[in-house]
């Protein structure tokens, strides 16, 4: 449940009062202060998780780029639509670290493991179908992308794969997901550490059959992924069930299903969801506007939004901190610990990401000859990479403030300002490429523009929902300990 009124941006009174019946009031001394010491210690491991996680893909388009245009193309297809899949999955991830880190925060151990238990029992019954449906239809998935023929091939076969094995990436989300909730990021960077470790040996080794193994190419990229992502999960798993992290899935209690947590995850969750659909529906239109350039240009879009992704990770681990210790500062009765969690994470998160900014703006070509050095690809790419580096400290900012928006349990404002930042960003793309010939760099340079209305829509949300939520405790009303209530 969201506080927000009708148009979604601002909180009142009587919502912070009434999402705040689920719990005593909880002394402020009870909770540690909130420091950059603690911020850091929470978002630097999730930040040098991202880079692992993000570095799989890395890899695989290194590796992957040496196959050709057409290959590199055809996993960029293929990799929109897993994405895809991400932000459906997410649903249960945000929703769990929401919920078990306002349990954390509340003091309640049990009641955390309860909802982690849950977590990933509701996560396994979504990604079933999920991986049956993207097995089975993938050609007529891909068929969407009306792509040229060898290229749909490619993209074909790599989601195949990746379909057929997608219950080892929900698991590495989920478990990961309620560990950070419970403070603990340590376990999940640990796991990634030795994921990304297989997948680089594996995907050398499968991609061009190296030592006796059997060249697979794309494929052998997909299964040095999924293989990577399911040891990084099994190790998660053995952690969870070991008892002895923050937070423990250990034991028989709390695993039958229970449709009122499901609720709970759904109603935090699914915003959540459709937002990271949204955001990937927008970039999946934006490959097919992308296609109408050319091979040079798809190609050249691939890299460079590996190379986005990975300059958006200190914003995204800010925002995963911000996410789990606003939660826990509410759940605590803290309102004055989640200003400040904001605050800091803000901060570190527009330092560390202007300074890709500076990097993407001086470095863009040599970037983009790492991986190629067709200079038609490189050309398009090099203009696109400027574009995304000027928006990289807005970026920052929306982030976190999403992130920590989240953490208070209004799930639906980043929701709704992401959705028009990056459709009102697609319409431009397909207006200058379609309407004026435009190139990558332009169709970037969309994203420029509107990436403004998430930064200031955000941090106005979160601005509000705290002063509502700290006149409600001075005026002796108990702090929310989540929109869901206890289940």
């Amino acid at each position: 449940m969201s506080t927000t009124t009708r148009d979604d941006t601002t909180t009142t009174d009587t919502d912070a009062s009434a999402l705040a019946a689920s719990l005593p009031p909880i002394a402020p001394a009870a909770t540690p202060a909130m420091t950059q010491r603690r911020v850091l210690g929470l978002a630097l491991p999730i930040i040098g998780e991202n880079i692992l996680q993000t570095a799989v893909g890395v890899v695989d388009t290194f590796f992957v780029a040496q196959l050709g245009a057409v290959a590199v193309a055809g996993v960029g297809v293929a990799l929109e639509i897993v994405f895809f899949m991400i932000a459906i999955l997410s649903s249960v991830a945000i929703g769990g670290t929401i919920l078990v880190a306002q349990a954390i925060g509340a003091g309640r151990k049990e009641d955390a493991d309860r909802r982690a238990r849950q977590t990933v029992l509701w996560g396994f019954f979504l990604v079933v179908p999920i991986s049956v449906l993207v097995y089975a239809g993938a050609p007529v998935i891909v068929a969407a992308f009306r792509t040229e023929a060898d290229v749909a091939a490619e993209a074909t076969t790599f989601l195949r794969v990746t379909g057929a094995t997608s219950v080892a990436l929900l698991m590495t989300f989920v478990c990961g997901a309620v560990l950070r909730g419970a403070g603990d990021s340590r376990s999940p960077l640990a796991a990634s550490l030795v994921a990304n470790a297989v997948n680089v040996v594996l995907a050398w080794l499968l991609i061009f059959g190296n030592l006796g193994f059997p060249r697979l190419e794309v494929a052998g990229s997909a299964w040095a992924s999924a293989i990577g992502r399911g040891v990084g999960a099994a190790i998660l798993l053995w952690l969870l069930f070991s008892g002895r992290r923050a937070v423990s899935i250990r034991g028989r209690a709390g695993w039958r299903p229970r449709l009122p947590l499901a609720r709970d995850l759904a109603r935090l969750g699914v915003p959540a969801a459709i937002e990271q659909m949204v955001m990937t529906g927008g970039i999946t239109v934006l490959v097919v506007i992308v296609a109408l350039i050319g091979t040079a240009a798809l190609a050249a879009q691939q890299i460079t939004f590996t190379a986005l992704s990975l300059a958006l990770l200190p914003g995204m681990g800010f925002a995963t901190a911000a996410t789990a210790l606003v939660g826990q500062s509410i759940g605590a009765a803290r309102p004055d610990a989640a200003r400040a969690a904001a605050r800091i994470a803000t901060v570190w998160s527009v330092v560390w990401m202007t300074a890709g900014a500076v990097l993407y703006l001086v470095f863009a070509e040599a970037m983009m000859r790492v991986f190629t050095d067709n200079d038609a690809v490189v050309a398009q790419g090099e203009g696109a990479l400027w574009a995304m580096g000027i928006s990289l400290p807005l970026l920052a900012v929306s982030s976190v403030a999403g992130g920590a928006l989240r953490g208070s349990g209004d799930t639906r404002t980043p929701m709704v300002t992401r959705s028009i930042s990056t459709w009102l960003a697609v319409a431009l793309a397909w207006v200058w490429v379609a309407w004026f010939d435009g190139s990558l760099t332009a169709v970037w340079l969309a994203f420029l523009a509107t990436a403004p209305i998430a930064t200031i829509g955000n941090s106005r949300a979160f601005t509000r929902r705290l002063r509502a939520a700290e006149r409600a405790h001075a005026s002796d009303h108990p702090i929310e300990e989540s929109a869901a209530g206890s289940p």
